[in-house]
């Protein structure tokens, strides 16, 4: 049901992100509030690039919905990406049978077409997701005195899109 749809959305509200968590960040952001400002973010796209501004923002919006069942993995958990994807294959699927027909398989293609990482939609969204992480790395290092180097390093050389390019310049 629709209800059981929004419970399972619920739980990325309180399931904090592993790796701030694995860096000793205090009161780390949940997935959900990561998820948010890259929604918020997909509003920065100007309309001159070939991006479907409400395209990316829903693809945002259901990037890591698969974690409300499988939880934050990285890659120190000892997963390899295909296993990964399968298990987060099979939770998009249980989310996906949890609403009508039409919108399950809407919210099902948007996180194919994540994974498939193929459309100008994606691939900006795929730059959110790298640039949330180190705005959020910034406000953790000034906040709480910490370094977190290693998520900066992460992302070198990693953006394609002049938006993120400039915002992370």
């Amino acid at each position: 049901s629709m209800l059981e749809f929004l419970l399972i959305c619920g739980q990325l509200k309180t399931t904090k992100r592993t790796g701030w968590v694995r860096s000793g960040v205090h009161l780390p952001e949940s997935i959900s509030d990561h998820m948010y400002r890259m929604g918020i973010l997909s509003f920065l796209i100007p309309p001159s690039s070939n991006v479907d501004k409400t395209r990316a923002m829903k693809i945002a919006m259901v990037h890591d919905l698969a974690e409300a069942l499988c939880g934050d993995i990285t890659p120190f958990d000892g997963i390899s990406k295909k296993d990964k994807h399968a298990l987060e294959c099979e939770a998009m699927e249980k989310i996906k049978s949890t609403l009508p027909g039409p919108i399950g398989e809407e919210i099902y293609q948007l996180w194919l077409e994540y994974e498939a990482a193929t459309t100008p939609e994606v691939l900006m969204v795929k730059d959110f997701d790298r640039f949330e992480m180190i705005l959020q790395a910034y406000e953790y290092e000034n906040a709480q005195n910490i370094d977190l180097e290693q998520f900066f390093e992460s992302t070198k050389g990693f953006f394609k899109s002049d938006l993120v390019k400039g915002l992370a310049a």
